[in-house]
């Protein structure tokens, strides 16, 4: 009898094993943006090679994020035009209207607290990279030995694109089985797991009382 205690017991346990499958992992960074009209589309370049044109808009984004196709968009609705309506051409530069959306209280690091959004327009020479001009109006900026941007401004202070827990990420997940009503995917295994094992604690049962006359 103890044995199929234990055996049930080893079953119940798997059950929330199986669930955490269905919470997805995301990391903490700062994504890279263009804006062509009132639209945002992730960057395929990084910021250390993109060579913006005079007037363009790019944005970046500090939040928890899956991969590029889950990224959170820089917020605001603010043109070209009136970011950098107060700056004058120069002869041999170019204007870059940046957008800084540092975030919510809810993607900060533990113990800091974001910055309010801003917009800027950088003044740089017509070569200059996104980096570039993104360091003549935001410093500091940090980076890690893999030249991954890390902070705009100092923040956040520490970390840089660490896996972090994400509840947005655990909802997503529960969104990919067939029928959002039924169970998930893991709770079914989990339960699969725990009747296949209850099944063989019975037939161990049954077979040591056969045995035994």
């Amino acid at each position: 009898m103890r044995r199929v205690t234990a055996l049930l017991l080893t079953a119940f346990c798997l059950l929330p094993l199986s669930t955490q499958a269905a919470h997805a992992t995301g990391y903490r960074y700062w994504s890279f943006w263009d804006r062509t009209g009132s639209t945002w589309t992730y960057a395929t370049q990084g910021p250390a090679t993109a060579v913006p044109s005079d007037g363009d808009v790019q944005g970046f984004r500090f939040a928890v994020s899956e991969d590029s196709s889950d990224a959170t968009k820089p917020r605001g609705t603010a043109s070209f035009t009136t970011i950098c309506a107060d700056t004058p051409t120069e002869h041999g530069k170019k204007r870059v209207a940046l957008v800084i959306d540092f975030g919510t209280q809810q993607d900060a690091p533990s113990g800091e607290t974001p910055p309010a959004l801003r917009t800027t327009c950088a003044v740089v020479p017509e070569d200059a990279t996104t980096a570039e001009a993104l360091a003549s109006v935001a410093k500091p900026l940090r980076y890690d030995t893999n030249a991954l941007l890390c902070a705009i401004s100092g923040y956040p202070e520490q970390g840089c694109g660490e896996p972090v827990a994400s509840g947005k990420k655990e909802a997503s997940a529960k969104k990919e089985t067939k029928n959002d009503s039924g169970p998930s995917v893991g709770l079914l295994a989990g339960s699969a797991a725990v009747a296949t094992l209850a099944a063989a604690a019975i037939w161990q049962t049954r077979r040591r009382r056969s045995a035994q006359r």
